[in-house]
């Protein structure tokens, strides 16, 4: 299983710099941000600066989306990149959550993400691609290659992932319901005539390593509180569009939303959210690495069970070097 971390794109730069070159020496392959340009800065631009300074490391957004650039400009981004410092980009894209809310604008529609992931790829990787009606290539694209990986949760984003997709981005670390959503991608991806060990699976969510005591226990909770907070937005549309028990959606995913009031975009991914109060301590644990190296490891075993190849490290917390180096020294020899 690969390890990566996920570091929003938070000033100063330099540090988020610095600490994908300490996970990189650490053994982990991946390096996400967040891409959400009104909270975070521009994350493409810190790219070259990771890539730059680093020698295999993969980087890219957990998730851009269709709609905050033009299509030929992510593909050119990502295709630059690649061009200057091998094909070391990946494409991690959803309908847009924080990044379209936050600007007061909504998600993309499935059709939208799926004709945008198409075009994104193939422009990337030096093909012809219709961008808005118009037929288009970029010349100057030799040898390029950017897999594309969709963050899912409902059942027709989730057949979208198994049908076009790279990969599929899970954001919860819930072993149940990671197996519930695989399955549903390998199916999709089946009835595509598709292998469906072709559709690499990463989950993504906040890990916190504690001494085994009741009271980091609670403080760990507390500093991951806000992860629970963010996927309910994503909980939040699926509820809205199929009820709470229609059966197309896991009542273990959708129950615990019931107390959510709303949710201001100022605090998202942040650990001072007011937010998140409705999140019960069983949904962080569920959703959520907490614990012992023991515990982190014994968890990581579960999700490799349940198909997982990489499990991502969302470090919003207040021991962000303290989690990359317990991993580097404990969990990434274990799993290699």
């Amino acid at each position: 299983m690969d390890i990566g971390l996920v570091l929003q794109t938070d000033p100063p730069a330099d540090l988020l710099v610095e600490r994908m070159v300490r996970a990189e020496g650490h053994g982990f392959t991946h390096g996400w941000t967040f891409d959400s340009v009104v909270l975070w800065q521009e994350p493409f631009v810190v790219y070259g600066r990771i890539l730059e300074r680093t020698r295999n490391l993969v980087v890219g957004p957990m998730v851009t989306n269709p709609s905050t650039r033009a299509w030929e400009v992510t593909a050119s981004l990502f295709a630059t990149l690649n061009d200057m410092y091998g094909n070391r980009t990946i494409c991690g894209i959803g309908r847009g959550d924080s990044a379209m809310r936050v600007a007061g604008r909504s998600p993309a529609t499935l059709a939208r993400l799926s004709e945008a992931m198409t075009a994104i790829k193939d422009l990337a990787e030096g093909r012809e691609a219709v961008v808005d009606g118009s037929p288009m290539r970029i010349p100057w694209v030799r040898d390029g290659s950017l897999p594309v990986w969709t963050g899912a949760y409902g059942p027709k984003a989730l057949a979208l992932t198994g049908r076009r997709a790279d990969g599929f981005i899970l954001q919860l670390a819930d072993p149940y319901l990671t197996e519930w959503m695989v399955a549903a991608v390998r199916s999709a991806a089946v009835e595509a005539g598709r292998d469906p060990n072709e559709v690499r699976i990463c989950v993504a969510a906040p890990a916190y390593v504690t001494d085994g005591s009741a009271e980091q226990r609670a403080h760990a909770r507390d500093q991951c509180r806000w992860f629970g907070g963010m996927v309910g937005n994503h909980v939040a549309d699926l509820v809205s569009r199929y009820g709470d028990h229609s059966g197309a959606v896991p009542p273990e995913l959708t129950d615990y939303i019931k107390a959510r009031e709303g949710y201001d975009y100022s605090h998202h991914g942040r650990v001072d959210n007011p937010d998140t109060a409705f999140v019960p301590d069983a949904i962080v644990d569920r959703f959520c690495l907490i614990g012992t190296v023991e515990e982190h490891r014994e968890k990581l075993a579960r999700l490799r069970e349940a198909g997982v190849d990489q499990f991502a490290i969302y470090a919003m917390h207040d021991d962000i070097d303290g989690v990359i180096d317990t991993y580097g020294r404990e969990i990434v020899p274990a799993l290699s």
